[in-house]
């Protein structure tokens, strides 16, 4: 019989704070920009450059902390973590190892067999490194320094996942709470949330772990549960053929579907951790905890009860648009302004999430206003246009976020709403259709949509529906 094994997973996750300037200088940390434009002596690494923490680090952190129910420490410091490489200019990477900001924390998650607590061990703040760019043309490696210094904090979880599905999970409640929050965009693709993978498999029902590995070069969830799968089957083919897991770095290669080893852990363990002498220990008051814990905005959970109490929202609807700050944001500016939530709603879930398909877009690169929204929502509420207009004026307003009203009148897209000349026209369709008359009257009440559709090519889509089908009716 062959031996089943289970799957033990822990994750490292670096997000990157959304902070206009860098952890310990004022340099900017915009994303992009030309190689080595967004330095100073402090993150490039110069000597007798001295670090100056920035606050707004710290407060984010400890937001993360609260909303992630951990302990906040309260009197914390920074330490130095030696290690030599290319991207890492002073030689060592000011982090924190004693005395973590926050500790013992947990998320709830939802698995297929129901609700379960990752543990979060700890998070610290830390520096980001430079980044090398490999010329193979000129056969060098290049170094750009204008990610040096960004802030980060380190979300260390403890090995309480079990299966890829797991840390999916887990990973989507941490970009949520964090993007709730403001502290990141945890964009994958930019790099600013990025998660090293540690995983072990072992027998069922075996009380030791396994060896584990660490799994870096993650940049999507897909190429993170890729990795898993590989990983998991590597190491179970390792222990069924006798052979060890050896304790090491590994990087995964998401176009080839296969990790290959970057360095043992033996030896590279001893970073030589000791307090950072620049930067004094970070004490934080009562007073200033209870700051920042009285301005934590409303998180997912609290949004999801609200809007179904508030707005009567279905709870699919209410899932969906809370499952992304940026649309929940912009259903809840829409609805100040045209007070109608269900079709606020229906705009969002129907047509947006249509377009978001068709162009490959994510909720955080909605870009129209609120007000574009509310004025078409009312603008098809009150009848002045149809519905196939709106449609065909909301993709305007999604690519290109005209004023709705405006774009209406120029193009001259109102319903004709002339009851005189409606009449005239529907009086020759029903003379021209006289089998789609009868068929009416013999009870086929289908028939009279033929008739609709006749008259709506016949006033070029401009006629009010609802007043053509009424008025059919009644001749009929």
């Amino acid at each position: 019989m062959s031996r089943q094994y289970e799957t033990v997973i822990g994750l490292e996750v670096h997000v990157e704070l959304a902070t206009k300037t860098k952890i310990f200088c004022g340099c900017s940390t915009a994303f992009g920009g030309a190689p080595n434009t967004h330095t100073c002596p402090v993150c490039t690494g110069m000597p007798g450059s001295l670090p100056v923490l920035n606050k707004k680090v710290v407060e984010y952190a400890i937001a993360v902390g609260l909303a992630t129910n951990c302990t906040i420490t309260q009197y914390c410091k920074f330490d130095r973590k030696n290690y030599f490489y290319p991207d890492n200019p002073q030689n060592y990477q000011i982090s924190q190892l004693y005395l973590p900001i926050c500790r013992n924390g947990g998320v709830e998650i939802e698995t297929e067999n129901g609700k379960k607590i990752v543990g979060i061990h700890e998070i610290h703040m830390e520096e980001d490194a430079g980044k090398l760019i490999h010329d193979d043309w000129e056969d060098c490696s290049l170094v750009d320094f204008n990610r040096s210094g960004v802030p980060l904090i380190e979300i260390v979880s403890e090995p309480d996942m079990r299966s890829a599905d797991e840390v999916i999970a887990y990973l989507e409640k941490l970009r949520m709470i964090i993007q709730y929050l403001g502290a990141s965009d945890c964009k994958l693709q930019e790099g600013s949330m990025r998660a090293d993978v540690n995983l072990s498999v072992r027998e069922m029902g075996a009380e030791q772990f396994g060896t584990r590995t660490e799994m870096k070069n993650l940049n999507s969830f897909k190429a993170i549960a890729r990795a898993i799968e590989n990983e998991r089957a590597r190491q179970i083919d390792l222990l069924e053929s006798g052979e060890k897991v050896i304790q090491e770095t590994r990087r995964w290669d998401d176009n080839k579907e296969y990790s290959y080893p970057m360095r043992s852990k033996e030896d590279a363990q001893d970073y030589r951790y000791f307090p950072e002498p620049d930067l004094v220990p970070v004490v934080i008051s009562d007073e200033w905890l209870e700051e920042i814990r009285s301005r934590q905005p409303e998180l997912r959970t609290e949004k999801l009860a609200r809007y179904k109490a508030e707005y009567g929202l279905p709870d699919y609807d209410a899932e969906i648009i809370t499952s992304s700050k940026a649309m929940a944001d912009l259903f809840e500016e829409t609805v100040d302004i045209c007070q109608k939530p269900k079709k606020v709603s229906n705009w969002l879930m129907v047509e947006t999430m249509r377009l978001m398909k068709e162009h490959a877009m994510e909720p955080e690169d909605l870009d129209f206003s609120p007000a574009h929204l509310a004025s078409l929502i009312d603008l098809a509420d009150a009848g002045t246009i149809n519905s196939t207009v709106a449609k065909e004026v909301f993709e305007k307003v999604f690519l290109e976020d005209i004023d709705p009203a405006a774009y209406v009148e120029e193009h001259d897209l109102k319903n004709d709403n002339d009851a005189e000349g409606l009449k005239a026209i529907l009086e020759e369709i029903i003379d021209a259709n006289p089998q789609s008359v009868a068929d009416y009257r013999n009870g086929k009440k289908k028939a009279i949509g033929f008739l609709v559709g006749q008259a709506m090519k016949a006033t070029k889509g401009k006629a009010n529906p609802g007043m053509i089908n009424r008025m059919l009716q009644e001749m009929l």
